[in-house]
């Protein structure tokens, strides 16, 4: 009979896919404003990852509930007009000095992943694990301009992520 540990490796290795091992982010530094993490997310670009293979239009929408957040990320599999796909977790901040390290929690808390706010402009962030695997530039506008958009690309190199393997899914509508 397996473990509990084990089933929940499985059950993370299917959520978040398998990708090749980068050199790991420094521990993000940067003090983020918790009211700024609120609201709709829209997903620019990402790793490629399992989970959201064929993913369109992703958003993610973080709403204060007591001490964290709740947390439902959805995407179009394979176009925008096909139904959304939901994934609903609880988010909390592990790291009070800089607010930028969270645990999120899926499927009642029996599965769960550390991720980091690795840079956070006025209008896009950068969010990814801390071993370097997974990461996601992400919106507070369906889309960034060209500006802003190579302003963030040019900091996801900057962190190690190898940017040609960005995937660029298409914008969610409003």
């Amino acid at each position: 009979m397996r473990s509990l540990a084990t089933l929940l490796a499985a059950a993370a290795a299917v959520l978040m896919g398998t990708a090749p091992a980068l050199a790991a982010p420094s521990p993000p530094a940067e003090k983020i404003e918790l009211t700024k993490m609120t609201g709709r997310w829209y997903e620019v670009a990402r790793m490629p990852n399992k989970t959201q293979k064929d993913c369109q239009g992703g958003t993610s929408d973080w709403v204060r509930s007591g001490e964290g957040y709740s947390v439902v990320q959805a995407c179009h599999k394979g176009a925008l007009t096909a139904p959304a796909t939901e994934w609903k977790a609880k988010a909390k901040v592990i790291d009070p000095k800089t607010n930028a390290r969270i645990k999120m929690s899926f499927f009642g808390g029996m599965l769960s992943q550390e991720y980091w706010v690795l840079a956070h402009k006025s209008d896009w962030l950068i969010l990814g694990t801390p071993n370097g695997n997974y990461m996601w530039l992400m919106s507070q506008r369906p889309t960034l301009s060209a500006q802003a958009k190579a302003q963030a690309v040019a900091r996801v190199k900057q962190l190690g992520y190898d940017v040609s393997r960005l995937e660029y899914p298409a914008p969610a509508r409003n």
